[in-house]
């Protein structure tokens, strides 16, 4: 008795190798023609399990067997590169040959030397512009407008260590200036005399003479 079970787990285990063999074949046939036609659907594959295996529990406790679809490979881990030599590509850069100026680029000396050429024509004309035309005014031309008055008022000086100031107002506001002060950020003293003041405008460029207020 022992040696008839001995005999079929024997039997047993053969068919299942034999069926682990023929489920890898399928694999490396689809592997290598590369799917160009449409593979046929999967046909069950029956794996019978030896006695007191324990993948064989749910068949029960004396082995049975296992029916199911073969995996679908999705992909593989080898890289989808052709490794075939192209000889005609490889012989058509071989026969390219450099045909280059000879110039060489570790020496200074070979660089080709740089022609200027000469201008065709001066940048700047030899004739100077003409001058711009000045347009007279018509004999009915208005005159120019007159300046703006100097709004200060000179009403005294004094003399101080021989220099004479003079008193300016603007406003409310009293000013004591010598010759060249400036009043007001505008107007500068010219010349102070007894009864006369000359001021210029520095903003409009004119200068006027201010008379003395007689009270």
């Amino acid at each position: 008795m022992k040696l008839r079970d001995a005999g079929a787990e024997d039997r047993k285990k053969m068919m299942a190798v034999a069926g682990f063999a023929v489920v890898a074949g399928v694999v490396l046939y689809l592997e290598l023609s590369g799917g160009s036609a449409p593979a046929p659907p999967a046909a069950p594959v029956v794996v019978t399990a030896p006695a007191g295996d324990p993948s064989a529990a749910g068949a029960g406790a004396g082995g049975g067997t296992f029916a199911g679809t073969a995996a679908k490979q999705v992909g593989t881990t080898a890289a989808a590169l052709d490794p075939t030599l192209h000889m005609e590509a490889m012989l058509v850069s071989e026969s390219l040959e450099y045909s280059g100026s000879g110039r060489n680029i570790f020496s200074p000396n070979s660089a080709q030397p740089v022609v200027i050429q000469k201008p065709v024509a001066p940048a700047r004309p030899a004739t100077p512009a003409p001058a711009p035309v000045v347009q007279r005014c018509p004999p009915n031309c208005p005159p120019p407008p007159a300046p703006p008055p100097i709004d200060l008022k000179f009403f005294g000086t004094v003399s101080t260590g021989g220099k004479r100031q003079a008193f300016l107002l603007h406003d409310d506001n009293v000013f004591v200036a010598s010759d060249g002060d400036i009043v007001l950020r505008r107007y500068r003293v010219v010349s102070i005399e007894a009864k006369t003041i000359e001021v210029e405008d520095m903003q409009n460029n004119n200068k006027q003479t201010l008379p003395l207020l007689v009270k």
